[in-house]
């Protein structure tokens, strides 16, 4: 079994990122710019954004956090947004997600400059995608296809399960393997006969959120395994279970370990697979990076 490490990855995409920014600097004056519009006290949603714009700022890009109040009416969130779809130095803009409950995702998001829609969410940009028509993608799922083509996997003919229907993940990366002539089956919660559907599979995307569904009964041999989950456990009894050994000492200085959604005991019957942390997670924010340089490029006209 191979470990396909998202973190060397991640690291030269953002490594060329840096040095075309450069470039692009000193022929135009000018920067990318990402704004991110945090909304409430989330502190996994918190974190995530401090990590992005850490890694934003490190790159040369403008990078901005709007932070809102959690009971902020929609009106004004939408306001807020608007502002920066005129907003000449701001060429990206992301919504942090999950939004509070009083807050209606589409009702938000729709707001949304489809030119700047760094995370490519907006109906028009997954049209796009689905049709096989741009080359700027969601950053998670363009995150899966950069890892599997650093490694030379090449999914054309595969059988693929995707397990997950979400349109952050799921349903763009089933569409996106799609068009690279995998065939490709879309799972969820009510899919009937899913451990013989995973079985069958050559490659298993897992996006579901629960810590360890895919069990090692559910793979085959030589399966190429992309555990896209990021389950955070603080239970000691669910670390022991669904961490790594790395996790279980994490959870005895820190009180929580770090799982995704295929059980850690399926690795040793795959030929590949991602690690959790350490695998799709760093992929995701260096495709956010490289949209954001992609957009920029766009609206200031650089081929």
């Amino acid at each position: 079994m191979n470990i396909l490490d998202g973190r060397q990855i991640a690291s030269e995409i953002q490594e060329g990122i840096k040095q075309e920014i450069i470039q692009l600097k000193s022929q135009t004056g000018k920067t990318p710019g990402l704004t991110v519009i945090i909304v409430g006290e989330n502190p996994a949603s918190q974190a995530y954004v401090r990590k992005k714009h850490k890694i934003a700022q490190k790159l040369g890009i403008n990078s901005k956090i709007i932070e809102l109040k959690a009971d902020i009416p929609a009106r004004q969130l939408i306001d807020q947004i608007q502002i920066l779809n005129r907003d000449a130095d701001t060429q990206a803009i992301l919504v942090q997600l999950p939004l509070p409950e009083h807050l209606n995702t589409w009702e938000i998001l729709d707001h949304l400059s489809p030119e700047k829609d760094v995370d490519r969410f907006l109906p028009v940009n997954l049209g796009h995608i689905l049709l096989n028509r741009t080359h700027i993608f969601p950053c998670t799922p363009a995150g899966v296809l950069r890892m599997l083509d650093y490694n030379q996997i090449d999914v054309s003919g595969l059988n693929a399960i995707m397990v997950g229907r979400s349109f952050i993940v799921g349903k763009p990366l089933a569409s996106m393997l799609t068009n690279r002539n995998a065939t490709v089956t879309l799972c969820h919660s009510k899919t009937r006969n899913l451990p013989e559907l995973v079985q069958q599979a050559d490659l298993v995307v897992a996006a579901i959120g629960k810590p360890g569904f895919i069990t090692a009964d559910m793979v085959k041999k030589g399966a190429i395994l992309i555990d896209v989950g990021q389950n955070f456990l603080y239970q000691e009894n669910q670390v022991l279970e669904y961490c790594t050994e790395m996790q279980q000492q994490k959870f005895k200085k820190k009180g929580y370990g770090i799982t995704g959604d295929i059980h850690i005991k399926a690795f040793s019957k795959s030929s590949h697979y991602t690690p959790v942390p350490g695998g799709v997670g760093p992929m995701t924010v260096a495709l956010l990076m490289e949209n954001t340089l992609q957009l920029f490029k766009q609206q200031v006209h650089i081929e």
